[in-house]
C-alpha cells in the first residue's frame, strides 16, 4: 500500500477536511501504572485475540479505558471494531464459532474468568446499539426500567429513576408528559435516546456504544453528542464510529483499528484524540483520518 503524509492525502482528496480534535480533558494513557490518570482504569484488553471459527479477526489487542473518559474506535469496515466492542461486555460469546484469547478486565478482574457471572458483568457494562431497538409495545417509562426488570432488581423510587435517567439522556423535556404513550410513537433520534436512558437505570459503569448516531439525521446526531459529553464526567464510554469529526468532537482518547493485505485487525495506534488527530505517529493513521483510504 502507498503510504503518503496528510499534505499528500489532501492534495489527492482536497475536500476532505482533517477534524480537529477537542482539547483532551484527561492526561495522557501510559504503559505503565505511575502514569495511568490519576482517576484509574475501568476497563482493560490484555493480548486479546477473537476468532471465528478458524479465522482470526482481531489479534493481540491491548488497550487501556480511564475512568470517565471517552474512547473512539475508528477504522475502515471490516477490522473488528464492532466485534471488539462486542467482547467487552460477552456479547461475542452469543454468536457460534466465536473465541478469544486473552483478558478483559474490569474493575481488574478478568470478565471471562470461570464462574464470573454474565448477567452482573452486563448490568456493570450497558450497551447502545447501532439501530434504536427500544421495545415497541412498552411505555417510554417502562422501558427505562425494563433492564431493571430483566435483572430482577426493585428500586423504590421508580418514577425518580426514569426522570434522572430520561434527563442524563437529554430526553426527559420532550417527553415528561406522555410518559404513558409507547415507545415506537418517538422519533428515530428520541428512541436512540431513550435506549441510552435505559442502559443507564441499571447504573453501569461503562457504556459501550457501537455507531449510535450513524442512522441518525444531523440534529438528533448533535443531541446523542451533547449526552455523550455530559454523561463521560460520571461514566467510561466507549464508541465506534466511522465519522471522523464525531471521534473529533466527543473524545478524550482515539484507537485506530486496521486490517490490510487480508490479515487480521489489530490496533495500529492509540492515543489522546489530540494527538491521533493533529500528531499522529504512524502514516497509515494519517491516511485514514485525512480521508486518503476507508
Amino acid at each position: 500500500m502507498e503510504k503518503v503524509g496528510v499534505a499528500e492525502a489532501m492534495t489527492a482528496n482536497p475536500k476532505v477536511a482533517i477534524p480537529v480534535a477537542r482539547k483532551s480533558r484527561r492526561p495522557a494513557l501510559g504503559a505503565s501504572s505511575d502514569l495511568l490518570p490519576s482517576g484509574g482504569v475501568d476497563m482493560e484488553a490484555k493480548d486479546l485475540h477473537i476468532w471465528f471459527g478458524s479465522n482470526l479477526v482481531l489479534e493481540k489487542v491491548n488497550l487501556t479505558f480511564a475512568s470517565n473518559s471517552v474512547t473512539a474506535l475508528i477504522g475502515p469496515s471490516g477490522c473488528g471494531k464492532s466485534t471488539f466492542i462486542r467482547t467487552l461486555n460477552r456479547m461475542h460469546e452469543l454468536i457460534p464459532t466465536a473465541a478469544l484469547a486473552g483478558e478483559v478486565l474490569l474493575n481488574g478482574k478478568d470478565i471471562y474468568a470461570p464462574g464470573t457471572d454474565v448477567t452482573q458483568i452486563r448490568l456493570k457494562i450497558g450497551m447502545v446499539f447501532q439501530k434504536p431497538n427500544p421495545f415497541p409495545a412498552m411505555t417510554i417509562h417502562d422501558n427505562v426500567l425494563s433492564g431493571l426488570r430483566l435483572a430482577k432488581l426493585n428500586p423504590s423510587d421508580k418514577d425518580d429513576l426514569v426522570e434522572e435517567c430520561l434527563t442524563k439522556a437529554g430526553l426527559w423535556t420532550e417527553v415528561k408528559d406522555r410518559l404513558g404513550a409507547h415507545a415506537i410513537s418517538l422519533s428515530g433520534g428520541q428512541q436512540q435516546r431513550l435506549c441510552i436512558a435505559r442502559a443507564l437505570a441499571v447504573r453501569p459503569s461503562v457504556l459501550l456504544m457501537d455507531e449510535p448516531c450513524s442512522a441518525l439525521d444531523p440534529g438528533s446526531t448533535l443531541r446523542i453528542e451533547d449526552t455523550i459529553n455530559e454523561l463521560s464526567d460520571s461514566i467510561t464510554i466507549i464508541i465506534v464510529t466511522h465519522n471522523m469529526q464525531q471521534a473529533a468532537r466527543v473524545s478524550d482518547y482515539t484507537a485506530f483499528f486496521l486490517a490490510e493485505y487480508g490479515e487480521s485487525g489489530r490496533v495500529i495506534e492509540f492515543a489522546s484524540t489530540e494527538d491521533i488527530f493533529g500528531r499522529p505517529q504512524d502514516k497509515r493513521t494519517e491516511n485514514y483520518i485525512s480521508g486518503r483510504f476507508g
